[in-house]
């Protein structure tokens, strides 16, 4: 897959898969293409070559909304909640897009957002405005948003971007029990022990090809990824 930004080229030919079930991690330095890759495989961003396959349909033409319906859903680096709503009601809102797919009736929904919040250890939270919720939490929301689309591949992005450890454990917890109970997981993540424990496989891009991939063992001896992305 390529994907170029008039004659810079974002990414250039870079070929992977991701198996169900797969605890997958992306690295790589700013301006690498870790962010183009995954607006690619959303459908924010569309690749000019090479095609995107999900549990087995060709999915690059199709627009992101149709590829959430199909399973797809990622988290976002910034969280961006509807600040005048309530903890509940900002994961009722994207619950009711769901409504579209499978018939929920509106008691359903509510119970279906409570259970999410459960997952993330939020339930306390739920009548809080999201304005008030500290950083782990937002944090902790922007997932619980990404899980209300029911998705089969979650995608997250830098979902433990300055957080403290103890935090950034929390929500190390939270995506190995969401990859437990069936989800295949990509992490883009800076955190370089947070993404080496958490994943079984890893690539690491550096302007916009892969350098490298491996078993988190085997990507932090490589020399490539040293030089690319510790500065070795």
């Amino acid at each position: 897959m390529s994907k170029h930004f008039g004659g810079f080229a974002a990414l250039s030919e870079v070929s992977l898969e991701v198996a169900p079930g797969e605890r997958f991690g992306l690295i790589g330095p700013n301006g690498s293409g870790k962010t183009t890759l995954i607006n690619c495989v959303s459908g924010a961003l569309r690749n000019e070559s090479g095609s995107i396959v999900f549990d087995g349909a060709e999915i690059s033409r199709l627009p992101a909304y149709q590829r959430t319906r199909r399973g797809i859903a990622r988290s976002f680096r910034i969280p961006r909640p509807f600040k005048t709503m309530s903890v509940l009601e900002n994961l009722v809102v994207p619950l009711e897009y769901v409504a579209h797919r499978r018939t929920l009736h509106t008691a359903d929904t509510w119970d279906e957002a409570m259970a999410i919040l459960r997952q993330m250890g939020m339930a306390e939270k739920a009548d809080s405005p999201s304005n008030l919720l500290s950083q782990v939490e937002l944090r902790k929301l922007e997932l619980a948003r990404a899980m209300a689309a029911r998705p089969r591949l979650l995608i997250s992005d830098e979902a433990m971007a300055g957080l403290a450890g103890n935090e950034v454990d929390e929500v190390l917890k939270i995506l190995f029990d969401l990859n437990a109970a069936g989800i295949t997981i990509i992490m883009i993540e800076h955190i370089m022990q947070a993404v080496m424990r958490f994943s079984q496989r890893v690539i690491c891009l550096d302007a916009g090809r892969i350098i490298c991939e491996g078993t988190p063992a085997e990507i932090v001896k490589n020399p490539d990824v040293q030089k690319a992305y510790l500065g070795a």
